[in-house]
């Protein structure tokens, strides 16, 4: 019986036209229910109005013309606060477009994002951006009265806000809320003192990160500049002439995009400069790909393509069987270990800040630098990120349907190497850069565990963690 769980429900406790599977009634939902039973709330349904996009025609030909971000799940889900920080991430549309589908929802400066499928249950509050257009995988809480949103964004992403809105998910093929599963939600109301303490938090959690990203812009300025390296200085001619023995004679390739003139103009640049391969700066070793019949809900989190970017892993939404390989914990990526996306959005570079205990899709390369009294690994991944190796990416995987770089060619990939003083200012940079990051995310976190001290407790328990843990 080790293991199993058992929950005893009263049949009039139970809306026998509504959710009558085992999960529902667990006992770490029913313990929400009970917490929350002994202190005041009100359902979202009566602090917002709760909207979502119905059908709309596809925009995706429309992305390269948009003027209005268009928010999916993956803009939320790591992201408590939309914001430009996000800008150049986000997909866009026309706002003619959105305004001749009137299927399309439009959310407003302090309105409530919610992910509603793929990965559902995460909210946001929009910030900078007077409007935002919702594609069909979120929905939205505008109108918000009587509760502060910065507050009522954070109370959904604890455990008493989230877990709710995990429970009221539709238990269909593809998990999804629906809007009146959400309005159902109860919502903890403390005193505004408490709510406006939580908001300021959020917010400084926002300005924290906003810095953070400031200061890794700064660093990826200073590579560029000490590299002498000017994108709009590359050509944007779209044709070039080769003799056969300089083209297909020395690379094997007759695709016409291999030899735009840009590439031309960018190994120009990297043979005045001292340089070598990757393949001689790191060893490269893969992880494994198990298929899909292994992911699941519970077991070791694992790392795919889309859950890594520039600036961190997102939470994975799959997880693979401990039993997946014998000795799994041998894959576990290590502290300075750079993950390299190889397939699907090329390039992604992202350095291990400790060590972690999940497993990476084959997809996503391991590179340890060899010798870091030569290369540094902060300067090393600034460089995978920046425009010499993008564009290098792109030269090796154009003419691909699906996007994939061969561990051969990414071994070739040139290399600048910037004098080692200059390698420790811009990694001092980027280590900055990172500590704020981790700030920032601390405080989300003593916002969001505050919220939950208050319901278990009081708002002076709740007060207390505030004080000693935000300086």
């Amino acid at each position: 019986m080790d293991g199993l769980e058992c929950s005893e429900v009263l049949l009039s406790d139970i809306d026998l036209g509504d959710r009558i599977d085992a999960e529902y009634f667990s006992k770490e939902y029913l313990n929400v229910e009970h917490l929350l039973d002994c202190v005041k709330t009100k359902r979202i349904g009566q602090l917002s109005y709760a909207v979502a996009s119905a059908f709309y025609p596809a925009a995706t030909q429309l992305y390269s013309v948009g003027d209005i971000a268009f928010v999916r799940c993956v803009d939320c889900i790591n992201y408590p606060v939309i914001s430009k920080d996000q800008d150049n991430r986000f997909e866009k549309i026309p706002r003619s477009f959105a305004e001749s589908n009137k299927g399309i929802s439009i959310l407003r400066r302090n309105d409530i994002v919610i992910t509603k499928v793929g990965t559902p249950c995460y909210a946001s509050i929009v910030d900078e951006y007077n409007e935002v257009a919702l594609s069909r995988t979120v929905l939205g809480l505008t109108s918000i009265h009587d509760v502060n949103p910065r507050y009522l964004m954070v109370f959904l992403r604890c455990k008493y806000g989230f877990g709710q809105l995990y429970r009221q998910r539709e238990l269909t093929i593809q998990y999804q809320l629906t809007l009146p599963r959400v309005k159902a939600v109860d919502v903890f109301i403390p005193s505004v003192d408490f709510q406006t303490s939580i908001a300021k938090i959020a917010s400084e959690y926002h300005k924290t990160l906003h810095d953070s990203g400031l200061l890794y812009q700064s660093a990826q300025k200073h590579l560029l500049a000490d590299l002498h390296f000017n994108y709009s200085a590359i050509s944007t001619k779209g044709t070039a002439e080769k003799f056969l023995f300089e083209s297909f004679g020395t690379s094997g390739r007759l695709d016409a995009e291999y030899y735009q003139p840009k590439y031309d103009d960018l190994f120009a640049l990297l043979y005045k400069l001292p340089t070598k391969p990757l393949g001689k700066i790191v060893d490269m070793t893969k992880s494994i790909e198990p298929g899909s019949e292994y992911y699941g809900d519970t077991g070791v989190p694992f790392i795919r393509v889309s859950d890594v970017s520039t600036m961190g892993i997102n939470i994975p939404s799959i997880r693979i069987p401990k039993t997946t390989v014998p000795s799994i914990e041998k894959l576990y990526p290590k502290k300075d270990t750079i993950l390299f996306s190889k397939d699907g959005s090329v390039g992604i570079a992202y350095k291990i800040e400790e060590d972690i205990e999940a497993v990476t899709s084959g997809a996503l390369l391991h590179f340890r630098v060899k010798n870091i009294l030569e290369v540094l690994p902060d300067y090393l991944t600034l460089v995978l990120n920046s425009e010499i190796v993008q564009l290098q990416a792109e030269r090796d995987t154009s003419g691909a349907i699906i996007q994939h770089w061969k561990p051969s060619d990414i071994a070739n990939v040139v290399i600048p190497i910037l004098p080692y003083d200059i390698q420790i200012e811009i990694s001092e940079k980027v280590q900055k850069s990172f500590a704020l990051r981790r700030q920032a995310e601390k405080l989300i976190e003593t916002a969001v565990k505050a919220v939950e001290i208050a319901i278990e407790s009081d708002e002076a328990a709740a007060n207390a963690y505030i004080e000693a843990n935000v300086k």
